[in-house]
C-alpha cells in the first residue's frame, strides 16, 4: 500500500501564522485607539459638554420678583407698600406624584377648595419647572407644619414674597385701587418674561394705570437643588429692578375729611387743584378694603361687594354718570353773556313756570316759592338764587348746539382724560346726537331741560369738578390728573388744552354771583358759611323732574 499523506510545509504554515498574528495585532491596536479615542472624546474633549448637562438636571434658574413701586400721597403718606409674606408653592417636576402630595398637603394644612381649583388653572399656563402657588399667608403655624414635614414633600416649598399693602385701606380705595392675582385672560396678554417673577398685577385706579411703571424688572438666580428639588445654593444673581415710586396730588388729610364727611351716603367729590390740575381728593362713598383682593378674595366676601345695594365696588367720581342741574347755570350764563344771547342788564319775570307755545304742560322753577323769583330777575340773582325760568329763556335764546360747543371745552360730554381707567364721558346733547342716539328730532323742550341740566345731559362727578375749576381759572384749560412725581422727579405739566375766549369782566361778574350764592343772604348755600373765615364761591345743583301738569 502506497502511503498518501502529503508532507507539511513548514515555511508555509509559519508564514500563516505570523500573517494571522499581525491581522490580530493591527486589529487590536485598532480598536484600542478607538476605545481610547472615544475615552479622549468623553473625558477631554466633550468634557464640558457633560458637565453643562449634568448641571442642567441639578442647577435651576427661577426669577425673583422685583418690589413694587410705593405709592405716595403729595405729604409723603404711603397709600401702597410692601410687606412680607409667605406661600406654599409646588414644582410639579420635583414631585414624584402631584395628586399625592397635594392630598398630603391637604391632610397637613386646611387648604380652602378653591385654592386646588386655581391651583390646577394655573398650572395649565406655566412653564416647565416653575413654581406655583397653592396657598397664600401662610401662617407661622402652618410654616412649622410644612417644615417639619419637609422630608416626605418634594416639590413642595414654602417661598417668601412681598406682598401689596394698602396702609389707609378703604380711604383710598377707587383711587389707588388694588392688585390681584393675574387671571388667565391677562395671561394670554402680558409679557411672560416680564411678569415671570410675580402673579399679580393692578387691577383698577393707579395701580392699573401706571402697572408698567409699578412693575420694575424681573431679576434671576441660578441655584443647585437636590434631588427633591430643594435649594442647596445660590449659583449667581442678577438682581431686579424695582418698581417706580408714584407720588400722587392726592392729599391724605383732605382725602379722610371728605370722606367722613360723605361715608354715610352714596356720594362722591372730586377736589381740583387749579393751578397743577391736580386732584387733592377723590372719594366714592361707599367703599371697601381693597386688602381683601390682594391674596385672592374669597368667594363670599366678593359676591356680597358685587350685590350690594350701594355698589361700594363702583367708582362714582368717574363712573357715575348724573344730570348736573342747576351745578351748569354758571357757565350756561358767561356763555350766554360771551354769545349775548343775554347781558348783564337782561332782566325776566319769574311767577314761578315758564310756557313755550304749542305745550300744555308749563316747566316750573324747582327753586323758588309759590310765585316764583318775581320781577326783574337778573343773570347774577338767577345764579345766586338759582333761578330756573331765566335759563329757560337764556337757553332758547341761545340754542343747544352753542351751548354744547362751549361745554365741551369746560369738560362736558367728553372724557378728561385723567389718569385713571374706567371713565365715563357723560352726555353733552346736541340735535344730531338726539337723532343719531334715539332717531328723533330736538325740541324746544328738549333745550329748556338742558338749560337747568336736566333732560338727556350727564356728568360725572369728575366732569363737574373740571368744568368748575376751567370757569374759576378764568377759561384756563385745567387738566386733572392724579400723578405727582415719580421717583422723586415732578411730572412736567401737561400740554394745555385750547383756552375758553370769554371777556374778562364775565367771569368777574359771574365769579362774583358764585360768591354771593355763599355769603349772600338769599343764596342758596348761604347755610354753609357759618364759621367760614375765607370767602367762598359755590354753586348748588339738584337734579330733579321737569315739566309738571297744568294745575
Amino acid at each position: 500500500m502506497n502511503d498518501t499523506s502529503a508532507f507539511i510545509d513548514v515555511s508555509e504554515q509559519k508564514s500563516l501564522f505570523i500573517s494571522r498574528v499581525v491581522i490580530a495585532s493591527v486589529i487590536a491596536t485598532a480598536m484600542t485607539l478607538i476605545i481610547v479615542a472615544r475615552y479622549f472624546d468623553l473625558q477631554i474633549s466633550r468634557h464640558q459638554d457633560f458637565v453643562t448637562h449634568s448641571d442642567n438636571n441639578r442647577v435651576l434658574m427661577r426669577p425673583v420678583s422685583p418690589p413694587r413701586g410705593l405709592i405716595y400721597d403729595r405729604n409723603g403718606q404711603l397709600l401702597a407698600d410692601n410687606q412680607p409674606t409667605y406661600n406654599l408653592t409646588l414644582v410639579r417636576e420635583r414631585s414624584v406624584d402631584l395628586e399625592e402630595l397635594l392630598t398630603s398637603l391637604k391632610q397637613l394644612i386646611h387648604i380652602p377648595e378653591k385654592n386646588i381649583v386655581q391651583f390646577r388653572e394655573r398650572q395649565k399656563r406655566r412653564k416647565p419647572y416653575e413654581s406655583t402657588a397653592l396657598k397664600y399667608n401662610l401662617t407661622e403655624e402652618e410654616r412649622s407644619i410644612l417644615a417639619v414635614n419637609s422630608y416626605r414633600l418634594a416639590g413642595a416649598e414654602v417661598s417668601a414674597r412681598l406682598a401689596r399693602h394698602y396702609p389707609k385701606a378703604e380711604l383710598f380705595a377707587h383711587a389707588v385701587g388694588y392688585v390681584g392675582r393675574i387671571n388667565e385672560a391677562e395671561s394670554r396678554v402680558v409679557d411672560s418674561v416680564a411678569y415671570s417673577g410675580t402673579d399679580s398685577i393692578g387691577k383698577t385706579g393707579i395701580e392699573k394705570y401706571y402697572e408698567q411703571n409699578l412693575l420694575g424688572n424681573v431679576g434671576n438666580e441660578h441655584v443647585e437643588t437636590n434631588a427633591r428639588g430643594r435649594v442647596m445654593r445660590s449659583l449667581s444673581k442678577v438682581d431686579p429692578e424695582a418698581g417706580e415710586s408714584l407720588t400722587l396730588h392726592l392729599d391724605s388729610h383732605l382725602q379722610e375729611a371728605a370722606h367722613t364727611a360723605l361715608k354715610d351716603y352714596r356720594a362722591a367729590l372730586v377736589a381740583i387743584e387749579i393751578k397743577t390740575g391736580g386732584i387733592l381728593a377723590m372719594v366714592s362713598t361707599p367703599v371697601f378694603d381693597p386688602n381683601l383682593f390682594v391674596a385672592g378674595i374669597s368667594q363670599d366676601n366678593y359676591s356680597a361687594l358685587l350685590h350690594s345695594k350701594d355698589r361700594p365696588l363702583f367708582n362714582r367720581a368717574i363712573r357715575g354718570q348724573y344730570p348736573p342741574g342747576s351745578t351748569i347755570k354758571p357757565i350756561f350764563g358767561v356763555i350766554g353773556l360771551q354769545e349775548q344771547s343775554i347781558s348783564m342788564d337782561y332782566r325776566v319775570d319769574d311767577p314761578g313756570f315758564f310756557t313755550i307755545e304749542g305745550v300744555e304742560r308749563p316747566w316750573r322753577d324747582h327753586n323758588s316759592k309759590r310765585g316764583g323769583h318775581g320781577k326783574d330777575v337778573d343773570l347774577a340773582r338767577a345764579i345766586i338764587e338759582s333761578c330756573d325760568v331765566y335759563f329757560y329763556t337764556m337757553g332758547l335764546e341761545t340754542g343747544i348746539d352753542t351751548l354744547a360747543d362751549y361745554s365741551e371745552l369746560f369738560g362736558l360730554g367728553k372724557i378728561t382724560g385723567v389718569d385713571i381707567p374706567g371713565e365715563q364721558a357723560g352726555i353733552m346733547p346736541t340735535k344730531m346726537w338726539k337723532q343719531q342716539a334715539r332717531g328723533e328730532p330736538w325740541f324746544n323742550g328738549d333745550t329748556i331741560n338742558a338749560s337747568i341740566g336736566q333732560g338727556f345731559m350727564l356728568a360725572t362727578p369728575l366732569q363737574l369738578a373740571v368744568m368748575t375749576a376751567r370757569l374759576a381759572a378764568r377759561g384756563n384749560a385745567v387738566q386733572p390728573r392724579l400723578i405727582k412725581a415719580r421717583n422723586g422727579v415732578e411730572e412736567p405739566p401737561l400740554t394745555p388744552a385750547n383756552a375758553i375766549d370769554i371777556e374778562p369782566h364775565y367771569w368777574d361778574y359771574v365769579h362774583q354771583a358764585m360768591q354771593d350764592v355763599v355769603h349772600a343772604p338769599r343764596g342758596t348755600a348761604f347755610g354753609i358759611r357759618k364759621g367760614m373765615t375765607y370767602t367762598m364761591a359755590g354753586k348748588t345743583g339738584t337734579a330733579q323732574v321737569i315739566s309738571i301738569n297744568a294745575d
